[in-house]
């Protein structure tokens, strides 16, 4: 296969990626690695760092658009992307020290997850408790537009979903990915924030924990222009036309077929990594 040739096939497999991670909200970097490592055979860290940079420019993309509408609340996602940050620097770190079958197989497990959470439906989270202390003096607490005006909620939990964004973190630098499964879970579940609210500030927060751990997989030379250019501009695309999509797809079936997809490489990257394939 020549240069072109291979170029095309990381391109349409990126885009495939971005369009099913736009439906499914978990974002194209859960596509991505393995499908660079198992389908097209590239090294898993340059992968990575390949992953990492799509994870940035489709997060600045769509980012923008969410805080214009008022969806993402910005002072929490400053804060949690203290943890996040710090994560992805150890995870960036600790790639480099350990072998490509270990990060293969916890990657296997996350896409198993992850799979478990695309089919999973989603309901708005909001409850009338008094306000958390510690998000009081933060200043966390704010409100989102609705069918009926703005309606406002209270942050909880800033602890314990502080310290899940620290391996969150660890997660995206350590597999290339954005981990916008465990930052949306953590503040779906454990801080309680609206799930408009919890997916658009994930995706406010990725790009900077991506840019975190991206800088140390430049320095090491596993960012290949090459092969990160068609895989940026395939994510892009997918990523907006599963945005106009999404209006009128029925998202339960793209779901189930997301989950199947990542079901079937999340078997492949253990057993890969099991037997020492990658």
């Amino acid at each position: 296969m020549n240069t072109l040739d291979f170029s095309l096939l990381i391109w349409f497999g990126s885009l495939s990626a971005g369009f099913l991670g736009a439906l499914t909200g978990l974002g194209g970097g859960v596509v991505i690695v393995p499908f660079l490592s198992v389908v097209c055979g590239v090294d898993l860290h340059y992968a990575i760092g390949a992953s990492l940079l799509s994870v940035i420019a489709t997060s600045s993309g769509a980012a923008s658009a969410y805080v214009k509408e008022g969806y993402t609340n910005m002072r929490l996602g400053m804060f949690l992307e203290i943890a996040t940050t710090f994560g992805a620097v150890a995870g960036a770190v600790v790639a480099a020290k350990i072998s490509t079958g270990v990060i293969a197989i916890v990657f296997g497990i996350v896409l198993l997850y992850s799979a478990y959470l695309s089919r999973k439906p989603y309901s708005e989270n909001i409850d009338n408790l008094p306000p958390d202390p510690l998000a009081t003096r933060l200043k966390l607490n704010s409100t989102y537009p609705t069918s009926t005006g703005e309606q406002s909620y209270n942050v909880r939990g800033v602890p314990f979903g502080f310290g899940l964004m620290f391996i969150a973190g660890v997660l995206s630098g350590l597999l290339g990915i954005g981990s916008g499964a465990l930052k949306v879970l953590a503040m779906d579940q454990i801080m309680h924030i609206p799930f408009k609210v919890s997916t658009t500030t994930s995706n406010f927060m990725i790009g900077v924990t991506a840019a975190a751990s991206a800088g140390i997989y430049l320095n090491r030379g596993y960012i290949d222009p090459g092969l990160a250019m068609p895989v940026m501009l395939g994510v892009l695309c997918g990523a907006v036309l599963g945005a106009r999509v999404l209006v009128r797809a029925r998202v339960q079936l793209l779901r189930n077929i997301f989950s199947g997809v990542i079901l079937v490489l999340a078997l492949e990257m253990i057993y890969k990594g099991l037997t020492g394939r990658l």
